[in-house]
């Protein structure tokens, strides 16, 4: 137990020969040199060092003259790994009395199973998660008849499920998830005592007869997340009576439909199918799931009208998601359905008509991208003082932003963009009641006014988008201030002015500033460089949602790790959303305004930047010579701005640039040759008439254009072009019409000239018919 022990294990324990039960664990401030003391101690039959730092190469040896050892535990101990040469002492050991075996979290190898097989007719729990250990599961299993207990998950463990654990009768629990296993999942007939199988995150690729469908005291299956193909179907469930939890999630699985209503032996109280193929109509049997509290349908290829039997499914279903399908209807009033704290996931389909009511304890409510239609003021109508997360973007909502943000205390994750939603931001967005909000995305609406300054009590949020709205006033110098944690803020598309304010660079979490299509003016504060993120040159994994879940004093949780943010950005000339990828896109987008000035040299440190625009504004000065330091870089466009100077050498060193536009300045010189720069296009080159090189003209020796060797002949072409049409329209029109006025004049010569025809024509007549008439 943790008593806030430190320091070294002394080895003055081991005088204590009568000790049978030895329980330092849970205190990570202590350690052990040498357990050599533990050979003392013949009638220890529990020791627990959990969490201890164990530095003894030779830990086994201290343990093997333990005879009447029945428990160890050293799970999350900082030990040696084993050796063939420390496995030495287990030879002929007197350590068969070892009934439970902890050494989860321990980084072990495979030589661990070495271990195991002299033990294995005693061992009765083996807890080897979170490991190190790697190659086939030994049949060697087979043989621990009174194993009850078994988790080998977290582990690098290959090939197929060993067909010998059918032969542990005794065995209720099996955890071989988060491993690499393969083939099929094999039938365990033999495995009668078995209530949990947890078989999730393998490379497992079918079902080996009814496999799983014989044992009658399974509780919970998990299968999740596998490459499972084929067509389950009725007999896969015959006799699971005892099943709480099926989770046949993301595999390739189709559910066999059945002309009768089928009912299964089963009360589930957790059932995910998410990823598995159900459609087009929702299962009936379903609907005898009474019991339900977990159902999760989604991306199940369901295209049917939702019916109302699922709304009142259960009363204790707290968890449903049916999102990713195509089920169409209306939601009725859920205000009384549902219990706990529910959360309700029904994004991605085609729901429509107006917001319904949910229950007033919901946690999350997940309505993006269906047809919802007229004003969201409905979620004032209830005070939904519990919800973490609500999501009604891309639908048809419009009318003004409600006034009543102020009783959602709770509110982690705001999404109201991409629908028509017009007015002023509500002050009470940003009263007291946001200290947990992380991500507020009102982008693409038609909001106007002002940003209300009440949003910087907002100080934990890490996204802000508001772009694609009618917004306009300066650039609030509060969000440096602040809003520090922000990691993404937009502003794109609006009607901002003035100045980028100096305090901006306090943001030194951000990756991503897109202020672009404004009418901001001044010039570009010279401290970028304090944003640390994007000095920083390696490539973030860190999440834009720093948290996933909250538990409260009053008992209320709920779970946002599921939700995936986005933005929209301008990325490589094109507008994309960005969703699980945008943790990793470190970007600045101050185009399409009127700043003015030099481009500050501190961009130059910015090393981890993929992706600069500072297009179309009004930019003079040279591009600094440091330019190539920004090693990252994939996207640079400074195009139509008065940039003079030559392009620095140091962008040739811009090994990852991909899309690159400098068009229309006022830049000059030699393009550096021998880089990826020749490999562009000359378009993004263009519009700067004094530059040269190769895609563009070659350069005089002084650095300048050189004309074309070719610019004379091409005039004398065009006058020669020019003379010949003319020559040729006069030689048409004399020839054509002295012919014609001279047959008109001259009467002998058009008798002569129509006569020649006539004699002609008959003479072709003559000759087809006479051809024609000896084919025949």
């Amino acid at each position: 137990m943790n008593c806030g022990l430190s320091g070294i294990i002394p080895y003055q324990l081991g005088n204590v020969s009568n000790l049978k039960t030895l329980d330092l664990g849970y205190n990570p401030g202590l350690e052990v040199d040498n357990l050599d003391w533990l050979s003392n101690l013949s009638f220890l039959s529990l020791l627990d060092l959990t969490g201890v730092k164990i530095s003894d190469t030779n830990w086994l040896r201290g343990i093997r003259r333990l005879s009447c050892l029945k428990e160890l535990y050293l799970d999350s101990c900082d030990i040696p790994q084993l050796t063939p040469s420390s496995l030495n002492f287990f030879v002929n050991s007197s350590s068969a009395s070892l009934a439970i075996l902890d050494l989860s979290g321990t980084k072990l190898n495979s030589l661990v199973f070495s271990w195991l097989v002299n033990m294995s007719t005693s061992l009765v729990r083996v807890e080897l998660s979170d490991n190190q250990i790697g190659g086939l599961i030994p049949d060697a299993f087979g043989s621990s008849i009174f194993l009850q207990y078994l988790d080998l998950s977290g582990n690098q463990l290959q090939g197929e499920i060993p067909k010998s654990f059918s032969k542990l009768s005794r065995l209720h629990f099996l955890d071989l998830s988060h491993n690499q296993l393969s083939g099929l999942v094999p039938e365990m007939r033999g495995s009668v005592s078995l209530r949990e199988l947890h078989l999730s995150h393998n490379k497992l690729t079918g079902l080996q007869g009814t496999s799983f469908g014989q044992l009658p005291k399974l509780e919970i299956l998990d299968v999740s997340y596998n490459f499972l193909q084929g067509i389950v179907s009725e007999s896969h469930f015959l006799k699971l009576h005892s099943l709480k939890v099926l989770d046949l999630s993301f595999n390739s699985l189709a559910f066999l439909e059945t002309t009768r209503v089928w009912i299964p032996p089963f009360q589930l109280n957790v059932l995910k199918l998410a990823s598995c193929y159900l459609g087009p109509h929702l299962p009936k049997w379903v609907q005898t799931q009474s019991n339900i509290s977990h159902l999760d349908l989604s991306s199940a290829g369901i295209s049917d009208r939702m019916p109302k039997w699922l709304w009142d499914l259960s009363p204790g279903l707290q968890y449903l998601n049916l999102s990713r399908n195509h089920i169409s209807g209306r939601v009725p009033d859920l205000s009384s359905k549902f219990s706990g704290f529910p959360t309700i996931d029904i994004s991605y389909n085609n729901f429509s008509g107006f917001l319904p009511l949910f229950n007033p304890n919901s946690s999350v409510l997940q309505l993006s991208r269906n047809m919802f239609r007229g004003s969201i003021s409905s979620i004032c109508t209830i005070n939904y003082t519990k919800l973490g997360l609500l999501d009604l973007s891309y639908n048809q909502l419009s009318g003004r932003l409600p006034d009543c943000w102020m009783s959602m205390t709770k509110l982690s994750i705001l999404n109201l963009g991409n629908n028509d939603i017009s007015g002023e931001i509500p002050r009470t967005l940003g009263q007291s009641g946001c200290w947990l909000l992380v991500t507020l995305q009102l982008r693409s609406n038609n909001l106007s006014g002002e940003l209300p300054s009440n949003l910087r009590n907002c100080q934990t949020l890490s996204l802000l988008d508001v772009g694609g709205n009618q917004l306009m006033g300066n650039v609030p110098a509060w969000i440096g201030t602040y809003l520090t944690s922000l990691m993404v803020l937009s502003l794109r598309d609006n009607n901002f002015y003035g100045t980028i304010p100096p305090e901006v660079c306090h943001l030194t979490e951000i990756q991503l500033l897109d202020v672009s299509r404004n009418n901001i003016s001044g010039r570009i504060p010279e401290c970028f460089n304090n944003f640390t993120s994007l000095v920083q040159h390696n490539r973030t994994t860190r999440s834009l949602i720093p948290i996933t879940g909250f538990v409260f004093s009053d008992g209320s949780r709920y779970e946002i790790d599921y939700y995936i943010e986005n933005a929209l950005v301008h990325w490589k000339g094109q507008d994309k959303e960005y969703n699980k990828t945008l943790r990793f896109l470190k970007l600045i987008d101050l185009s399409s305004n009127r700043i003015v000035g030099n481009i500050p040299k501190e961009f130059s440190l910015l090393r981890g930047l993929i992706s600069l625009n500072l297009s179309r504004n009004h930019l003079t000065g040279n591009i600094d010579s440091e330019i190539g330091q920004m090693t990252m870089l994939e996207s640079l466009d400074l195009s139509r701005n008065q940039l003079s100077g030559e392009i620095p050498i140091g962008m040739a060193e811009l090994n990852y640039l991909a899309v690159l536009d400098i068009s229309n300045n006022n830049l000059s010189g030699k393009i550096p040759s021998g880089t990826q720069l020749q490999g562009f296009d000359a378009i993004v080159y263009a519009g700067n008439n004094e530059l040269c090189g190769r895609p563009l003209a070659a350069c005089l020796s002084a650095g300048g254009p050189r004309p074309s060797p070719t610019s004379d002949h091409e005039k004398e072409d065009k006058n020669l072009d020019a003379g010949f049409y003319i020559s040729m329209v006069f030689g048409f029109v004399l020839g054509f019409w002295g012919v014609i006025i001279t047959l008109i004049l001259k009467k002998s010569w058009r008798n002569g000239y129509f006569g020649f025809w006539n004699k002609t024509w008959n003479w072709l007549y003559v000759t087809t018919a006479v051809y024609l008439k000896r084919l025949r």
